[in-house]
Parts: C-alpha cells; structure tokens; sequence
C-alpha cells in the first residue's frame, strides 16, 4: 500500500499493511531542532525524512491582518499585545451587542476572502508535495471558537444561554465568511486534496466546555454544513476538537465527519478501548499517542509500547498520531523518531 490507499482504508476500517500515521503540525519554534536532528533543510521535508502518510497544505490566506486563515477575523477589542497573546476571554467587537442590534452587524468590517486566499500559492503548495502521499488541506474553520472571541468567551456564552439570537446571527456571518473561503480553496485543490482538516476545541482536560444540547444547538450545524460542502468536492473530513468529548462523538458523528481528531490521550473518558468498542464500526479516529506526558517525558521504549500497544486495539480504524497535532519544542527528537520506526516496523 501507499500512504494514501493505507489511509482511505484506515478510515473505511478495512485491513491495512501497517498503521497509517500523521506527524501533526509542528510548530515554528520546534522546527529547527527537528530539522537539525533529521538532517533535514526544511520542515516540509518530515514526511519523507520519517515516512508519514499525511502531508499537510494549510489554506493560504494573506491580509493586511491576518497571515493564516485561523486568525483572519480579528475581533478583539483594545486589546494590546500579540497576536499570541491574545486569548478568546479578551473583549471582542460584539461584547455589548444585544438581540436588539442584529441589524447592526454588519458594522465589522468582515473581510472578504476573495480578496485574501491565495489560490496560486496553493497550487504551488501542492506541486511541491511529495508524491504518493495523503494530501490533507488545513481549513480549520473554528467557528465556535470565533464566535467566543468575537464577544469574548464569557460574554459569549452569556449570550448563548439569555440573547441566543446575537449569538446565532454572529455565529452564522463566521460560517459563510468559512463556506465562501473554503469554497474558493476547494474549486481550486478539487481531484488535488484527498482530506480537509476541520474543528473547534469544544473539550477540556475533564469534561465539555459546553453542555452537549448547546452544543447540538450553537454548534453543530455550522459543523454539518462545512462538512457537507468538502464532501460535495469529495475530501474526506477530519473534524479536531482537543478534550474530553466523548458525550458529543455521537453527534459528530451525525454531521458527517469522516475522522475524529484527536484522541486526547489523558482526557477523561478517551480511553482508546472504550472508543473502540463504542464507536469503532461507525467513525475513525486520528490521534492517541499521548503528547501532555509520554512524548515529552517518556522513554523511547515507552513510545515504542504504546504504539505497539494502540495498534493492537484498533488493527485499523486509527491513524496513529500525537494526541494534539501541535507539536511543541518540548517533545524530543528521538521520541518522534522512535513513533515512526515503531509504526514502520509494524509492516506486515
């Protein structure tokens, strides 16, 4: 098998050579020493330098605000500092916003993607992939996540519960700005991408951030509606939330998605027997191999356990990758090394 006949049959839960695997995204403060230690020249280069299946293609946005789709709406309000500072607790644009100002929304200035996806960078993007490999575009679209900042996360959820109608008309402007972007970047990459990553962190370390009916009524259908649309350009969706959801993996499951992602190793209730057992015939799952403790502190020959270990419980089913798919200068080398030796020497 190739890296994208091993994922398609991975997330269809059909017999597969070898785990299917992804790296995640690492980021730009982790990618010198990773790529000093795999002799590499730059971190494009991972995939062939430890034999991924996944090549990620983030969307290319490029504003007078934003360098990446996942920041183009900036809805923070005096707010002084970086970009990396801010949080979604600051104050946003619609703080003070009641359902009595609906018809005043359109008073932020909402970019148009037309104007800011860069479908020529795009396009060289995936020329410069490498070939045989699962080609996966990185969307994100975090609309719940948005819509937080967009009021600030306390103000948000207030509304959700006392102005749900505020709420809901923001939240509905954050999904078409990500349906018209997305449909720009999918006309473009269609019959070029296999898979779109998507998500919002609904999760924390032991439980939902939100009850599962808000989250069926805030959330949900503006997840269904950017699933329906990448399946219409025939990806695959793999839908991110980091934390404890297994109360809603049902649910995401309703919207469509293809792969839930990821496995947050020491969350409450992600225990991967348990997902296994309850959702291993309707979904896959990518993620698992535990990035708070095991591949920052533990030893290579821990690693190597327990992908042994995750391949044993699900045969298929899971595209074996780090529990967060940011991955931090914290995490050795050496341990990344030993994840991907293990998973290829697990070829039969």
């Amino acid at each position: 098998m190739n890296s994208i006949e091993r994922f398609f049959a991975t997330i269809e839960r059909k017999e597969v050579d070898r785990p299917a695997s992804w790296l995640g995204l690492p980021v730009p403060s982790a990618t010198q020493g990773l790529c000093d230690y795999f002799k590499i020249n730059r971190i494009e280069d991972m995939t062939r330098a430890i034999n991924d299946d996944v090549y990620a293609i983030e969307m290319p946005y490029h504003s007078p605000d934003a360098d990446a789709i996942y920041t183009a709406l900036n809805f923070a309000q005096d707010f002084e500092g970086s970009e990396e500072e801010r949080t979604l607790t600051a104050d946003g644009f619609f703080k003070d916003f009641t359902e009595a100002d609906i018809n005043r929304i359109d008073e932020f200035n909402w970019p148009d993607p037309t104007d800011y996806v860069d479908v020529a960078e795009a396009e060289t993007l995936v020329a410069d992939a490498p070939e045989g490999k699962l080609l996966l575009g990185v969307c994100w679209s975090s609309h719940f996540q948005d819509a937080c900042a967009a009021f600030g996360m306390e103000h948000a959820m207030m509304k959700m519960a006392l102005e749900p109608e505020i709420y809901r008309a923001v939240n509905e402007k954050i999904v078409e700005f990500y349906l018209k972007a997305n449909e720009i970047f999918f006309k473009a990459m269609e019959g070029k991408l296999h898979a779109i990553l998507i998500g919002n962190d609904l999760g924390g370390q032991t439980g939902l951030l939100l009850s599962p009916d808000m989250i069926r009524e805030f959330v949900l259908p503006g997840t269904k509606a950017l699933t329906e649309q990448a399946h219409r350009y025939g990806f695959k969706v793999i839908h991110h939330s980091c934390g404890a959801i297994r109360d809603i993996i049902g649910d995401l499951i309703e919207t469509g998605v293809d792969v839930i992602h990821p496995i947050q190793a020491l969350a409450t209730g992600m225990q991967p027997q348990e997902l296994k057992d309850n959702f291993g015939d309707k979904v896959a799952f990518c993620g698992g191999v535990d990035a708070q403790n095991l591949l920052v502190n533990g030893s290579p020959e821990e690693v190597s356990a327990k992908i042994r270990e995750l391949y044993s419980i699900f045969g298929t089913g899971l595209v074996l990758s780090p529990s967060h798919e940011a991955i931090l200068p914290d995490v050795p080398p050496e341990n990344i090394e030993t994840m991907f030796k293990t998973i290829n020497e697990l070829a039969r």
